[in-house]
Protein backbone atom coordinates (compact mmCIF):
# COMPACT_ATOMS: atom_id res chain seq x y z
CA UNK A 1 0.00 0.00 0.00
CA UNK A 2 1.66 3.26 -1.16
CA UNK A 3 1.60 6.62 0.61
CA UNK A 4 -1.30 8.01 -1.43
CA UNK A 5 -3.38 4.90 -0.74
CA UNK A 6 -2.68 5.20 3.00
CA UNK A 7 -3.77 8.86 2.93
CA UNK A 8 -7.01 7.98 1.16
CA UNK A 9 -7.65 5.14 3.59
CA UNK A 10 -6.99 7.44 6.58
CA UNK A 11 -9.38 10.19 5.39
CA UNK A 12 -12.12 7.82 4.23
CA UNK A 13 -11.74 5.80 7.42
CA UNK A 14 -12.11 8.90 9.59
CA UNK A 15 -15.12 9.95 7.51
CA UNK A 16 -16.57 6.47 8.04
CA UNK A 17 -16.14 6.95 11.79
CA UNK A 18 -17.94 10.27 11.57
CA UNK A 19 -20.92 8.96 9.60
CA UNK A 20 -21.64 6.18 12.10
CA UNK A 21 -20.96 8.31 15.17
CA UNK A 22 -23.54 10.84 13.99
CA UNK A 23 -26.20 8.17 13.56
CA UNK A 24 -25.47 6.31 16.83
CA UNK A 25 -25.65 9.40 19.06
CA UNK A 26 -29.46 9.55 19.04
CA UNK A 27 -30.21 5.93 20.11
CA UNK A 28 -27.99 6.51 23.14
CA UNK A 29 -29.84 9.71 23.95
CA UNK A 30 -33.27 8.00 23.91
CA UNK A 31 -32.96 6.83 27.51
CA UNK A 32 -31.67 10.29 28.51
CA UNK A 33 -34.13 12.57 26.68
CA UNK A 34 -37.27 10.41 26.95
CA UNK A 35 -38.63 12.42 29.87
CA UNK A 36 -37.22 15.72 28.62
CA UNK A 37 -39.13 15.45 25.35
CA UNK A 38 -42.13 13.81 27.07
CA UNK A 39 -42.33 11.06 24.44
CA UNK A 40 -42.79 7.27 24.60
CA UNK A 41 -40.52 4.64 23.11
CA UNK A 42 -42.86 4.31 20.12
CA UNK A 43 -42.55 8.01 19.16
CA UNK A 44 -38.81 8.03 19.87
CA UNK A 45 -38.43 4.91 17.74
CA UNK A 46 -40.13 6.59 14.80
CA UNK A 47 -37.84 9.61 15.10
CA UNK A 48 -34.96 7.14 14.86
CA UNK A 49 -36.69 5.56 11.86
CA UNK A 50 -36.97 8.92 10.04
CA UNK A 51 -33.29 9.73 10.50
CA UNK A 52 -32.07 6.20 9.74
CA UNK A 53 -34.34 5.92 6.69
CA UNK A 54 -32.78 9.04 5.20
CA UNK A 55 -29.36 7.61 6.12
CA UNK A 56 -30.19 4.79 3.72
CA UNK A 57 -32.36 6.53 1.12
CA UNK A 58 -29.83 9.24 0.29
CA UNK A 59 -27.27 6.59 -0.66
CA UNK A 60 -29.09 5.76 -3.92
CA UNK A 61 -28.84 9.23 -5.53
CA UNK A 62 -25.36 9.55 -4.01
CA UNK A 63 -24.36 6.29 -5.72
CA UNK A 64 -25.82 7.50 -9.01
CA UNK A 65 -23.97 10.82 -8.89
CA UNK A 66 -20.70 9.12 -7.89
CA UNK A 67 -20.32 7.93 -11.48
CA UNK A 68 -20.74 11.53 -12.68
CA UNK A 69 -18.95 13.53 -9.97
CA UNK A 70 -16.40 11.02 -8.69
CA UNK A 71 -15.78 9.78 -5.17
CA UNK A 72 -13.65 12.75 -4.10
CA UNK A 73 -16.27 15.41 -4.87
CA UNK A 74 -18.98 13.30 -3.28
CA UNK A 75 -16.83 12.87 -0.17
CA UNK A 76 -16.51 16.67 0.10
CA UNK A 77 -20.29 17.08 -0.20
CA UNK A 78 -20.72 14.55 2.62
CA UNK A 79 -18.26 16.29 4.91
CA UNK A 80 -19.59 19.82 4.54
CA UNK A 81 -23.23 18.67 4.65
CA UNK A 82 -22.53 16.98 8.00
CA UNK A 83 -21.00 20.25 9.21
CA UNK A 84 -24.24 22.12 8.46
CA UNK A 85 -26.57 19.38 9.75
CA UNK A 86 -24.72 19.05 13.08
CA UNK A 87 -25.01 22.79 13.68
CA UNK A 88 -28.76 22.68 12.98
CA UNK A 89 -29.31 19.94 15.60
CA UNK A 90 -27.43 22.01 18.15
CA UNK A 91 -29.60 25.06 17.43
CA UNK A 92 -32.96 23.19 17.49
CA UNK A 93 -35.30 24.12 20.35
CA UNK A 94 -38.46 22.03 19.75
CA UNK A 95 -39.34 18.40 19.00
CA UNK A 96 -40.25 19.32 15.42
CA UNK A 97 -36.99 21.20 14.80
CA UNK A 98 -34.98 18.44 16.46
CA UNK A 99 -36.65 15.76 14.31
CA UNK A 100 -36.13 17.79 11.13
CA UNK A 101 -32.47 18.37 11.96
CA UNK A 102 -31.95 14.65 12.69
CA UNK A 103 -33.46 13.82 9.30
CA UNK A 104 -30.90 16.16 7.72
CA UNK A 105 -28.14 14.43 9.69
CA UNK A 106 -29.29 11.10 8.25
CA UNK A 107 -29.42 12.51 4.72
CA UNK A 108 -25.97 14.11 4.98
CA UNK A 109 -24.40 10.98 6.47
CA UNK A 110 -25.99 8.84 3.73
CA UNK A 111 -23.64 10.30 1.13
CA UNK A 112 -20.55 8.76 2.68
CA UNK A 113 -20.70 5.06 1.79
CA UNK A 114 -21.12 5.31 -2.01
CA UNK A 115 -18.37 7.94 -2.00
CA UNK A 116 -15.89 6.36 0.39
CA UNK A 117 -16.33 2.72 -0.55
CA UNK A 118 -16.09 3.38 -4.29
CA UNK A 119 -13.02 5.55 -3.75
CA UNK A 120 -11.41 2.72 -1.77
CA UNK A 121 -12.36 -0.01 -4.26
CA UNK A 122 -10.74 1.94 -7.10
CA UNK A 123 -7.65 3.43 -5.50
CA UNK A 124 -6.52 1.16 -2.62
CA UNK A 125 -5.05 -2.36 -2.75
CA UNK A 126 -5.22 -5.01 -1.33
CA UNK A 127 -8.98 -4.48 -1.19
CA UNK A 128 -9.89 -6.99 1.52
CA UNK A 129 -7.34 -5.54 3.95
CA UNK A 130 -8.38 -1.97 3.09
CA UNK A 131 -12.06 -2.79 3.64
CA UNK A 132 -11.21 -4.42 6.98
CA UNK A 133 -9.30 -1.35 8.21
CA UNK A 134 -12.05 0.89 6.86
CA UNK A 135 -14.64 -1.22 8.68
CA UNK A 136 -12.64 -1.17 11.91
CA UNK A 137 -12.62 2.61 11.85
CA UNK A 138 -16.37 2.52 11.25
CA UNK A 139 -16.75 0.29 14.32
CA UNK A 140 -14.71 2.78 16.34
CA UNK A 141 -17.14 5.42 15.12
CA UNK A 142 -20.06 3.27 16.27
CA UNK A 143 -18.42 3.01 19.68
CA UNK A 144 -17.57 6.72 19.81
CA UNK A 145 -21.16 7.83 19.13
CA UNK A 146 -22.64 6.38 22.34
CA UNK A 147 -19.58 7.37 24.40
CA UNK A 148 -19.60 10.97 23.17
CA UNK A 149 -23.35 11.24 23.70
CA UNK A 150 -22.96 9.92 27.25
CA UNK A 151 -20.09 12.28 28.12
CA UNK A 152 -21.85 15.36 26.79
CA UNK A 153 -25.13 14.37 28.50
CA UNK A 154 -23.49 13.54 31.81
CA UNK A 155 -21.15 16.52 32.06
CA UNK A 156 -22.63 19.16 29.77
CA UNK A 157 -25.43 19.74 27.30
CA UNK A 158 -26.24 16.73 25.14
CA UNK A 159 -26.91 18.75 21.97
CA UNK A 160 -23.32 19.93 21.84
CA UNK A 161 -22.16 16.45 20.85
CA UNK A 162 -23.55 17.28 17.40
CA UNK A 163 -21.57 20.53 17.30
CA UNK A 164 -18.41 18.63 18.20
CA UNK A 165 -18.98 16.14 15.37
CA UNK A 166 -19.79 18.99 12.97
CA UNK A 167 -16.36 20.44 13.72
CA UNK A 168 -14.71 17.12 12.87
CA UNK A 169 -16.63 17.07 9.57
CA UNK A 170 -15.23 20.48 8.68
CA UNK A 171 -11.66 19.40 9.46
CA UNK A 172 -12.04 16.29 7.28
CA UNK A 173 -13.43 18.41 4.45
CA UNK A 174 -10.32 20.57 4.38
CA UNK A 175 -8.10 17.47 4.61
CA UNK A 176 -9.84 16.00 1.57
CA UNK A 177 -9.36 19.23 -0.39
CA UNK A 178 -5.65 19.35 0.41
CA UNK A 179 -4.55 15.70 0.46
CA UNK A 180 -6.63 13.56 -1.91
CA UNK A 181 -5.69 13.96 -5.61
CA UNK A 182 -8.48 14.80 -8.04
CA UNK A 183 -7.62 12.00 -10.47
CA UNK A 184 -6.73 8.33 -10.14
CA UNK A 185 -3.16 7.31 -10.87
CA UNK A 186 -2.32 5.10 -13.85
CA UNK A 187 -1.57 2.23 -11.43
CA UNK A 188 -5.04 2.57 -9.87
CA UNK A 189 -6.72 2.52 -13.27
CA UNK A 190 -4.80 -0.59 -14.38
CA UNK A 191 -5.52 -2.49 -11.13
CA UNK A 192 -9.21 -1.60 -11.38
CA UNK A 193 -9.35 -2.78 -15.00
CA UNK A 194 -7.85 -6.16 -14.06
CA UNK A 195 -10.07 -6.80 -11.02
CA UNK A 196 -13.41 -5.49 -12.29
CA UNK A 197 -15.80 -8.18 -13.65
CA UNK A 198 -16.83 -7.94 -17.31
CA UNK A 199 -20.45 -7.33 -16.31
CA UNK A 200 -22.61 -7.06 -13.21
CA UNK A 201 -23.94 -10.40 -11.91
CA UNK A 202 -27.53 -9.22 -11.42
CA UNK A 203 -29.00 -12.50 -10.13
CA UNK A 204 -26.39 -13.04 -7.42
CA UNK A 205 -26.55 -9.34 -6.55
CA UNK A 206 -30.34 -9.48 -6.12
CA UNK A 207 -30.11 -12.31 -3.58
CA UNK A 208 -27.25 -10.53 -1.84
CA UNK A 209 -29.38 -7.38 -1.55
CA UNK A 210 -32.18 -9.32 0.13
CA UNK A 211 -29.67 -10.78 2.58
CA UNK A 212 -28.22 -7.33 3.27
CA UNK A 213 -31.69 -5.83 3.76
CA UNK A 214 -32.58 -8.44 6.39
CA UNK A 215 -29.24 -7.87 8.12
CA UNK A 216 -30.02 -4.15 8.05
CA UNK A 217 -33.43 -4.69 9.65
CA UNK A 218 -31.79 -6.71 12.42
CA UNK A 219 -29.00 -4.17 12.89
CA UNK A 220 -31.30 -1.15 13.13
CA UNK A 221 -33.59 -2.98 15.53
CA UNK A 222 -30.98 -4.10 18.03
CA UNK A 223 -28.80 -0.95 17.90
CA UNK A 224 -31.74 1.41 18.48
CA UNK A 225 -32.73 -0.24 21.76
CA UNK A 226 -29.43 -1.74 22.92
CA UNK A 227 -28.64 1.30 25.16
CA UNK A 228 -32.06 1.09 26.84
CA UNK A 229 -31.74 -2.70 27.20
CA UNK A 230 -28.39 -2.41 28.95
CA UNK A 231 -29.59 0.41 31.22
CA UNK A 232 -32.56 -1.69 32.37
CA UNK A 233 -30.92 -5.12 32.67
CA UNK A 234 -27.47 -4.62 34.21
CA UNK A 235 -28.47 -3.75 37.79
CA UNK A 236 -26.28 -6.54 39.17
CA UNK A 237 -23.23 -5.72 37.04
CA UNK A 238 -20.93 -2.72 37.55
CA UNK A 239 -23.38 -1.14 39.96
CA UNK A 240 -21.24 1.96 40.38
CA UNK A 241 -22.27 3.14 36.91
CA UNK A 242 -25.41 5.23 36.48
CA UNK A 243 -28.07 4.16 33.96
CA UNK A 244 -26.90 6.99 31.71
CA UNK A 245 -23.31 5.74 31.71
CA UNK A 246 -24.43 2.14 31.19
CA UNK A 247 -26.48 3.25 28.16
CA UNK A 248 -23.27 4.59 26.62
CA UNK A 249 -20.57 2.28 27.95
CA UNK A 250 -21.98 -1.17 27.19
CA UNK A 251 -23.09 -0.49 23.59
CA UNK A 252 -19.66 1.04 22.98
CA UNK A 253 -18.12 -2.18 24.32
CA UNK A 254 -20.17 -4.16 21.79
CA UNK A 255 -19.08 -1.91 18.92
CA UNK A 256 -15.46 -2.11 20.03
CA UNK A 257 -15.79 -5.91 19.93
CA UNK A 258 -16.93 -5.36 16.36
CA UNK A 259 -13.40 -4.20 15.56
CA UNK A 260 -12.25 -7.79 15.95
CA UNK A 261 -15.12 -8.88 13.75
CA UNK A 262 -14.15 -6.39 11.04
CA UNK A 263 -10.55 -7.59 11.06
CA UNK A 264 -11.57 -11.25 10.94
CA UNK A 265 -14.01 -10.46 8.12
CA UNK A 266 -11.27 -8.76 6.11
CA UNK A 267 -8.97 -11.76 6.48
CA UNK A 268 -11.74 -14.18 5.50
CA UNK A 269 -12.68 -11.99 2.53
CA UNK A 270 -9.16 -12.31 1.09
CA UNK A 271 -8.69 -16.02 1.85
CA UNK A 272 -12.02 -17.79 1.25
CA UNK A 273 -15.06 -17.71 -1.02
CA UNK A 274 -16.85 -14.60 0.16
CA UNK A 275 -20.40 -15.81 -0.52
CA UNK A 276 -19.86 -18.92 1.65
CA UNK A 277 -18.43 -16.90 4.53
CA UNK A 278 -21.41 -14.53 4.20
CA UNK A 279 -23.87 -17.33 5.01
CA UNK A 280 -21.99 -18.40 8.14
CA UNK A 281 -21.76 -14.83 9.40
CA UNK A 282 -25.52 -14.31 9.02
CA UNK A 283 -26.26 -17.63 10.73
CA UNK A 284 -24.08 -16.87 13.78
CA UNK A 285 -26.00 -13.67 14.53
CA UNK A 286 -29.24 -15.55 15.25
CA UNK A 287 -28.41 -17.38 18.52
CA UNK A 288 -26.57 -14.40 20.01
CA UNK A 289 -29.53 -12.05 19.41
CA UNK A 290 -31.95 -14.52 21.00
CA UNK A 291 -29.66 -15.03 24.01
CA UNK A 292 -29.34 -11.25 24.48
CA UNK A 293 -33.09 -10.95 24.92
CA UNK A 294 -33.21 -13.57 27.68
CA UNK A 295 -30.06 -12.55 29.59
CA UNK A 296 -29.13 -9.99 32.22
CA UNK A 297 -25.97 -8.62 33.84
CA UNK A 298 -22.65 -10.30 32.88
CA UNK A 299 -24.37 -12.90 30.67
CA UNK A 300 -26.02 -10.11 28.69
CA UNK A 301 -22.66 -8.38 28.25
CA UNK A 302 -20.97 -11.64 27.18
CA UNK A 303 -23.57 -12.55 24.54
CA UNK A 304 -23.60 -8.96 23.28
CA UNK A 305 -19.84 -8.90 22.79
CA UNK A 306 -20.05 -12.15 20.82
CA UNK A 307 -22.81 -10.59 18.72
CA UNK A 308 -20.55 -7.60 18.05
CA UNK A 309 -17.78 -9.88 16.81
CA UNK A 310 -20.04 -11.99 14.60
CA UNK A 311 -22.21 -9.18 13.21
CA UNK A 312 -19.37 -6.94 12.06
CA UNK A 313 -17.70 -9.74 10.09
CA UNK A 314 -20.44 -8.94 7.60
CA UNK A 315 -19.27 -5.50 6.43
CA UNK A 316 -15.85 -6.19 4.84
CA UNK A 317 -17.17 -9.41 3.32
CA UNK A 318 -20.25 -7.68 1.91
CA UNK A 319 -18.31 -4.71 0.54
CA UNK A 320 -15.74 -6.86 -1.25
CA UNK A 321 -18.53 -9.13 -2.53
CA UNK A 322 -20.27 -6.12 -4.10
CA UNK A 323 -16.98 -5.30 -5.84
CA UNK A 324 -16.85 -8.90 -7.12
CA UNK A 325 -20.39 -8.77 -8.47
CA UNK A 326 -20.48 -5.28 -10.04
CA UNK A 327 -18.80 -3.71 -13.05
CA UNK A 328 -16.78 -0.61 -12.12
CA UNK A 329 -19.25 1.71 -13.89
CA UNK A 330 -22.09 0.39 -11.72
CA UNK A 331 -20.18 0.14 -8.47
CA UNK A 332 -21.11 3.46 -6.90
CA UNK A 333 -24.79 2.76 -7.53
CA UNK A 334 -24.23 -0.82 -6.32
CA UNK A 335 -22.91 0.42 -2.99
CA UNK A 336 -25.71 3.00 -2.84
CA UNK A 337 -28.48 0.44 -3.34
CA UNK A 338 -26.91 -1.82 -0.73
CA UNK A 339 -26.74 1.00 1.75
CA UNK A 340 -30.33 2.05 1.09
CA UNK A 341 -31.57 -1.49 1.70
CA UNK A 342 -29.40 -1.95 4.79
CA UNK A 343 -30.04 1.39 6.50
CA UNK A 344 -33.04 2.84 4.65
CA UNK A 345 -35.39 -0.11 4.45
CA UNK A 346 -33.61 -1.50 7.51
CA UNK A 347 -34.68 1.61 9.41
CA UNK A 348 -38.24 0.27 9.44
CA UNK A 349 -37.03 -1.99 12.24
CA UNK A 350 -36.36 1.06 14.44
CA UNK A 351 -40.05 2.00 14.35
CA UNK A 352 -41.24 -1.61 14.51
CA UNK A 353 -38.92 -2.28 17.45
CA UNK A 354 -40.29 0.79 19.21
CA UNK A 355 -43.77 -0.71 19.08
CA UNK A 356 -42.45 -4.04 20.43
CA UNK A 357 -40.55 -2.25 23.20
CA UNK A 358 -43.60 -0.18 24.20
CA UNK A 359 -46.05 -3.13 24.25
CA UNK A 360 -43.94 -6.09 25.37
CA UNK A 361 -40.72 -4.62 26.77
CA UNK A 362 -37.31 -3.80 25.32
CA UNK A 363 -36.01 -7.36 25.87
CA UNK A 364 -38.38 -8.77 23.23
CA UNK A 365 -36.75 -6.67 20.51
CA UNK A 366 -33.64 -8.88 20.34
CA UNK A 367 -35.09 -12.36 19.71
CA UNK A 368 -37.39 -10.75 17.13
CA UNK A 369 -34.34 -9.39 15.29
CA UNK A 370 -32.81 -12.88 15.41
CA UNK A 371 -35.90 -14.48 13.83
CA UNK A 372 -35.74 -11.91 11.00
CA UNK A 373 -32.37 -13.36 9.97
CA UNK A 374 -33.59 -16.94 9.35
CA UNK A 375 -34.67 -16.20 5.74
CA UNK A 376 -31.40 -14.27 5.26
CA UNK A 377 -29.51 -17.56 5.63
CA UNK A 378 -31.55 -18.99 2.75
CA UNK A 379 -31.00 -16.01 0.45
CA UNK A 380 -27.31 -16.13 1.34
CA UNK A 381 -27.18 -19.71 0.09
CA UNK A 382 -28.71 -18.50 -3.19
CA UNK A 383 -25.85 -15.97 -3.51
CA UNK A 384 -23.43 -18.91 -3.44
CA UNK A 385 -25.35 -20.75 -6.17
CA UNK A 386 -25.75 -17.73 -8.47
CA UNK A 387 -22.12 -16.66 -8.01
CA UNK A 388 -21.02 -19.96 -9.52
CA UNK A 389 -23.14 -19.55 -12.67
Amino acid sequence: MNRQAKTILAITGASHMLSHSLILVYPTLIVIIKDELNLGFDALGFIALASAFMFGLGAIPAGYFENKLGGRKLLLIFQFSCLVAGILVTLSDSVIQFTFALVLVGLAASIYHPAGLTLLSRRVRPMGKAMAIHGILGSIGLAMGPLLATVFAEFGTWKYVYLFLAGIAGILGFATLMLIPKKESSEDLEAEKIQSPEKTNKKALAYFYITAMLMGLSYNGFTTFMPSHFAANTDGFMQSLSDTLKAGFFPSLVFMAGIGGQWIGGILADKYQRSVVLVWVVFLNIPFLILMGFSTDHYLVAWSVLLGISHFNFQPIANTLISDLTHTKNRGLGFGINFFLTFGVGAIAAGFSGIIAQKFGVSFVFPTMGIILIPAVLTGIMVIKKSRV
